[in-house]
């Protein structure tokens, strides 16, 4: 079956993205009807469990990821073999650099990802023709930019309580965002020790501080990895 095709009920948009949940907040729902037809026939979906590499530091950039579902880890690793994790992307984020020729960092699978693929030079191609594309790639470059900035901020002046918080915080408002409410359900896509590792805490501090806001009555666990935010408020004011 041809998924490219004009969908029956809609002759503007492709079959395959109208199964897309966030086609409209991320970067194609900067494409016009024909540029989204254009891209969708070059373009393919994507599974990958928890663990799987997306793309290696490094590696040679032959495509592009945009997230539909699930969290994707990037990280750096020294020359020793010691690795950090420098940032987490969500759906609809771009994963990739464009004009980049070699991957500047890993990006890897926190949890199970759905992605769509567009060859690298599609999507640049159609970069160069289309403003509102490069608008939309540029607006969220720059988000990204001021996130981790705000992210340095938290791993340089924050407590282990505070650091703790702010990327339960994280998660909460990005894992799902069609949740509303003071309450939020989610599974943490991160391991202790990735966490630990993002924090640059110990992974006895990161259960402590989780611990801790159990008590307190700000969130529940089960099973260790399922949790329930019970207060956005008291969550952000843990948040320093």
């Amino acid at each position: 079956m041809d998924m490219t095709r004009r969908d029956i009920h809609n002759s503007e948009v492709p079959a395959l993205c109208r199964s897309c949940e966030v086609r409209h907040k991320g970067m194609c729902g900067a494409l016009t009807p024909d540029e989204l037809l254009l891209l969708s026939k070059h373009t393919r979906q994507v599974q990958h469990t928890s663990g799987d590499e997306l793309v290696g530091e490094g590696a040679d950039v032959e495509s592009y990821d945009n997230v539909m579902r699930g969290v994707v880890k990037l990280s750096k690793t020294l020359e020793d073999g010691r690795q950090q994790i420098v940032g987490l992307q969500f759906a609809p984020d771009f994963v990739g650099r464009l004009q980049a020729g070699e991957s500047p960092m890993t990006a890897e699978a926190a949890s199970d990802v759905e992605v769509c693929r567009v060859p690298r030079a599609m999507l640049e191609r159609l970069v160069e023709q289309s403003p509102t594309l490069r608008k939309r790639l540029l607006e969220q470059a720059l988000r990204e930019l001021d996130e981790a900035r705000e992210w340095m901020v938290t791993l340089g002046r924050k407590t282990a309580a505070e650091k703790v918080a702010s990327l339960l915080l994280l998660i909460a408002l990005h894992l799902d965002p069609e949740q509303k409410g003071e309450k939020r359900l989610f599974d943490l896509p991160m391991s202790r020790l990735d966490i630990a590792d993002f924090l640059g805490l110990t992974i006895e501090t990161v259960s402590r501080q989780m611990t801790k806001l159990k008590a307190d009555g700000i969130i529940t666990i089960t099973a260790n990895r399922h949790i329930e935010v019970l207060s956005l408020t008291r969550l952000k004011a843990r948040c320093g």
